[in-house]
């Protein structure tokens, strides 16, 4: 498949899937005032707790399709991201924009390194949810969110400039050029 196509795919699935996990999350903050994130970043068996508790059974249900889910996303938007951010760096590779270039290869790497994180993140999650892993499993799930967050707010943060300078230099009349 073309680099191009596979982009246009990963990007199709990535919002279908968004729009899917944004109802379970939705239904998780209608259940107890707590969307994924928060269960995500609990940090301890206590706190991670108190969430399951709050959500209560309709509520930890849509938190465990949304965790099963997550696997499938985190496939995509991985996908996505890091072939973007190739393809980004081609253009600057083509263009003569070095630094730019030269990067890609590392927010690609970026994004395929946040939906590891994600998946160990998704492992930790499940265990708690499930009664299972102490303080280690939220504790855990915490790290690998915080790792997950940052990595993938470095390969967006690379594509949107990208695209701002690309739009700078174009409407300065001097042609795009990454």
């Amino acid at each position: 498949m073309e680099r191009r196509t596979a982009i246009i795919v990963a990007a199709i699935a990535t919002v279908l899937l968004f729009a899917v996990l944004a109802v379970l999350d939705n239904k998780m903050n209608d259940e107890g005032g707590h969307r994924i994130v928060a269960y995500e970043l609990a940090g301890s068996q206590d706190a991670s707790q108190e969430i399951l508790h709050d959500w209560g059974p309709e509520g930890r249900d849509a938190a465990r399709a949304s965790l099963w889910l997550d696997y499938l996303f985190l496939i995509v938007y991985g996908a996505l991201t890091a072939l973007a951010a190739l393809a980004v760096g081609d253009a600057a590779r083509r263009r003569g924009w070095t630094r730019m270039a030269k990067l890609g290869p590392w927010a690609a790497a970026a994004a395929v390194g946040a939906a590891v994180f994600d998946a160990l993140e998704d492992a930790g999650l499940l265990l708690a949810l499930g009664g299972h892993g102490g303080n280690a499993a939220p504790l855990i799930a915490a790290v690998c969110a915080t790792i997950k967050f940052a990595l993938i707010a470095f390969a967006i943060a690379y594509l949107l400039v990208a695209a701002g300078l690309s739009i700078l230099r174009s409407s300065s009349g001097r042609g795009a050029a990454w």
